[in-house]
């Protein structure tokens, strides 16, 4: 993309026509003690020149800060950037709400949207996180999930035709772990027909590959520990809707009350993470799409699922959808549950964990770990085999994950 965008902030400023641009300087705002990066406002409260003025910043006659659970001057900064970034080149108003973590930013959109008796319709291989809030938590306040495979749209649409108590469509994709894709333009068509709100997880894809308010998404949920912040020191989140008065009001109502409010240090390294944000992604995706090819002809390898091989079944929706089909891949192993675990243990250099998006190699093993407690039936419903293997494709050198994944496979 080679559109301009404007530094809002500064609006003398020449306007920003790359995309690196806009993760570089967009949001930010001239320190009134001249310095360079944006300060660690590590305050928890702001004083008032008098009264007046405290009248008037309370009322909303006056802008400024008053209490760091509502607003803080660093907070506000990456709020400004994640917004440009996911509105760059296109003609949409948007506004953010940086939240201490992903899932917060997910419950503030559920709960300031959402009212007893509505429903949600989403897709299987969901976040497990996600996947727990709305079959476990939103329940209890009389929200339930239709849970279907939305990547066949006749069932997408039998489903909003059938039910008119679903208010939110909501989607993730890629999603996780399987990397399955829909299609976020068709299904927005469809909810919109039904007057459905519409939100999606961009969390995997960054606004650097795919931008959903392009497809007329309502809004857009991040967890920023990933790839935003991408070197794995800081967990956040952010909620981003193009209704500016809905996230100005019952938003930001929900989100303060809620007190899933971020902090300033987080906040602080999360904005030098965005700066680098368009140079990780390339190296990212190129090692990916390599790695991916490699897999695939290994022996040990049943099936390999990345959005960038022409074997995956949704390979047209990504290619569609997105600028590269991204860092993020899974490969099941021929041996199943034992295979899995000795593939593991073997590794060397890359690393054995949960959580993505960080410069290194990150590899885990969801039927050992982060889906062990799931009865096996379950996991397999949603694509979730004994042998599959989550794998965020680092930037270091490709001949070094090669030889890593060749030694822990044999």
């Amino acid at each position: 993309m080679d559109k301009s965008f404007p530094r809002s902030s500064e609006p003398s400023e020449k306007t920003l026509t790359g995309w690196s641009s806009v993760a570089v300087h967009a949001g930010h705002i001239k320190d009134p003690m001249y310095a360079h990066q944006v300060p660690i406002y590590a305050s928890s409260t702001y004083v008032f020149d008098d009264a007046e003025q405290g009248m008037r910043r309370f009322s909303g006659l006056e802008e400024g800060f008053i209490y760091s659970r509502w607003g803080n001057p660093t907070i506000a900064e990456a709020e400004n950037k994640i917004t440009a970034l996911e509105t760059f080149g296109l003609a949409t108003e948007a506004k953010g709400i940086l939240h201490a973590s992903g899932m917060a930013a997910i419950s503030t959109l559920m709960l300031a949207t959402l009212k007893p008796g509505d429903k949600i319709l989403t897709h299987y291989s969901l976040y497990g996180g996600t996947n727990e809030l709305v079959n476990n938590i939103l329940p209890s306040f009389k929200i339930d999930a239709v849970i279907a495979d939305l990547r066949d749209m006749n069932v997408a649409s039998e489903i909003l035709k059938n039910d008119p108590a679903i208010k939110m469509l909501y989607l993730e994709t890629p999603a996780n772990p399987t990397i399955q894709c829909v299609d976020i333009e068709e299904l927005t068509k469809l909810a919109k027909q039904y007057n459905c709100i519409t939100a999606c997880d961009n969390t995997f894809a960054t606004p650097y590959l795919q931008q959903p308010f392009q497809f007329d998404v309502d809004f857009i949920v991040h967890s920023t520990t990933k790839f935003l912040n991408g070197h794995g020191t800081a967990i956040g989140g952010i909620l981003i809707g193009k209704d500016v008065e809905f996230m100005n009001t019952k938003a930001t109502k929900t989100h303060r009350l809620l007190g899933g409010n971020s902090n300033p240090f987080d906040t602080f390294l999360l904005i030098q993470g965005i700066k680098t944000l368009e140079l990780r992604m390339e190296r990212h995706c190129h090692n990916a799409l390599e790695v991916a090819n490699f897999l695939e002809t290994n022996d040990a390898v049943a099936n390999v699922n990345y959005t960038g091989l022409s074997s995956h079944p949704d390979h047209y929706v990504a290619m569609k959808q997105m600028r590269h089909p991204g860092a993020m891949l899974s490969f099941e192993l021929k041996n199943g549950l034992q295979g899995g675990i000795n593939f593991m243990n073997k590794l060397k250099m890359c690393t054995r964990t949960v959580s993505l998006g960080t410069c290194d190699t990150l590899l885990s093993h969801p039927a050992s770990m982060t889906h062990f407690g799931i009865p096996k039936e379950e996991k397999e419903k949603y694509g979730i085999t004994d042998g599959l293997i989550r794998m965020n494709v680092g930037i270091e050198n490709l001949q070094d994950i090669f030889s890593d994944l060749h030694q822990a496979l044999t």
